[in-house]
């Protein structure tokens, strides 16, 4: 019988960076290859300066949940600052990078609806490790 829910520990999953020279890496919560969803769920970790390339999505809303520090998001040529708390919905189609502008890392739970190969796509580069800083903030044990 197949389960009604899948479950993750944050010190149990796994983390990604898409490109060596990358300035974000992924916590892969849940996407197609480890659940039954066709979304991607994700915390997405933006080391202090660190920012997306341009990208895009011609299918797929992608959803930003700002849980700690803060930044940039730019879409189609239109900026906003984003912090802790604020929660940013971009439309397929938009041309868009979230950048950190903040003194420390910038921590979003990240979510792809439909998938759209992006789990490929994390999934294709190279594992790395949380360090103690994303781990404290990520269980709630940080001062933030």
């Amino acid at each position: 019988m197949t389960p009604s829910f899948s479950f993750e520990q944050i010190e149990q999953a796994e983390v990604w960076k898409i490109a060596e020279d990358d300035t974000n890496y992924f916590v892969t919560l849940f996407d197609p290859q480890n659940s039954t969803s066709n979304n991607i769920y994700v915390v997405e970790i933006f080391t202090k300066d660190g920012k997306t390339p341009p990208n895009s999505h011609s299918d797929a809303h992608e959803f930003f949940y700002v849980i700690s520090g803060e930044g940039i998001a730019s879409s189609d040529g239109t900026s906003l600052p984003i912090k802790t708390g604020d929660a940013l919905l971009l439309n397929p189609g938009s041309v868009h990078v979230v950048e950190n502008t903040g003194a420390g890392k910038l921590y979003t739970l990240t979510v792809m609806t439909p998938d759209q190969d992006f789990s490929q796509l994390i999934r294709s580069g190279q594992r790395v490790a949380l360090d103690a800083e994303d781990i404290a903030v990520l269980t709630g044990k940080a001062n933030v």
